[in-house]
């Protein structure tokens, strides 16, 4: 394993940030640390880049403690975005890199290709405040991997993103693990993490309630789940016999099934009602899980077995 965290946990006061939390994260992998806002995503990020310390427990990088040396093999990015805005793109790139043990010699080769990658080389003299917060915070996914990081950790990366610098970072993303690198991410928007992630991580209320690889996760939860495209009103669906839960997305519907429920009598009464253009039977898609596991409480779902282990 490239990271490990062994049974971490933060308090501040009376409120359990990360409570008992164990990971671990091989190399080469993209893994998602995924839960709702509060959840204590931030905290264990913090934990792992030894900027929080946790009572108790340990964080592990290739079987040894963390220590202040640990930071040049990371890259860092924070979901708190920060620059020197009277610095120039290449000032900041190389001050940066620096800071990780790089040499100026060894960055400046490497600005153009970089700034040309993310669209910004003609703003290269520029100074950091002349540019937009999208762009600012490409500049900033650059000064994260320039050093060469062995493990990059993202926390909210697509966040003010528009689409097309989306796609531009989840390429570059995809193109880092094929170069041996480990990617963590943490993140609130189920289609990214389902997109990407190899593994994924649920914490809520501090405590981790999903954790293992993506396939393995959505197989677990059962293939209980119908995807329908309809041409009229749906909203008398919910209260169809064997239908647990209706989530309307805005080209589909996704209906969470009981167990024992029939779909040919559930397809017969909605064909009877409105037109139907598409009935498929799929894994749950990321997104459910996240809904139906973040309403339970931790201790009840540990109540009842622990969390999902795959």
């Amino acid at each position: 394993m490239l990271l490990e965290l062994k049974n971490v946990r933060k308090a501040y006061g009376d409120k359990v940030a990360v409570d008992n939390l164990s990971l671990d994260v091989p190399k080469g992998v993209i893994y998602g640390i995924i839960g709702p806002n509060g959840a204590g995503k931030t905290t264990t990020i913090r934990m792992i880049m030894n900027i929080t310390v946790p009572d108790s427990g340990e964080v592990l990088l290739d079987g040894q403690r963390v220590t202040s040396d640990f930071r040049n093999r990371v890259g860092y990015l924070p979901e708190e975005r920060g620059l020197y805005k009277k610095m120039t793109l290449e000032e900041v790139i190389v001050y940066m890199g620096e800071l990780k043990g790089r040499t100026r010699r060894e960055l400046i080769a490497k600005i153009d290709p970089w700034l040309q990658r993310m669209n910004l080389a003609e703003y290269r003299l520029k100074k950091v405040e002349e540019l937009s917060k999208g762009m600012q915070q490409k500049l900033q996914f650059v000064t994260t991997i320039i050093h060469g990081p062995d493990l990059i950790i993202l926390d909210e990366i697509f966040s003010g993103l528009d689409p097309l610098n989306i796609e531009l970072i989840k390429d570059i993303i995809l193109d880092l693990k094929r170069e041996g690198k480990t990617i963590l991410f943490s993140t609130h928007v189920m289609e990214q993490a389902e997109k990407l992630c190899d593994h994924v991580c649920m914490i809520n209320r501090g405590q981790k309630v999903i954790d293992g690889r993506l396939n393995e996760v959505k197989a677990g939860f059962g293939k209980n789940s119908v995807q329908i495209d309809i041409e009229g009103d749906g909203g008398f669906i919910a209260e169809l016999e064997g239908v647990g839960g209706v989530t309307e997305f805005n080209n589909y519907i996704e209906l969470n099934l009981e167990e024992k429920a029939d779909t040919n009598c559930i397809l017969k009464a909605i064909a009877d009602r409105v037109l139907v253009r598409r009935f498929d039977i799929v894994e749950p898609s990321l997104y459910n899980i996240f809904i139906d596991t973040a309403r339970i409480d931790p201790a009840e779902l540990n109540n009842k077995g622990g969390t999902t282990d795959v």
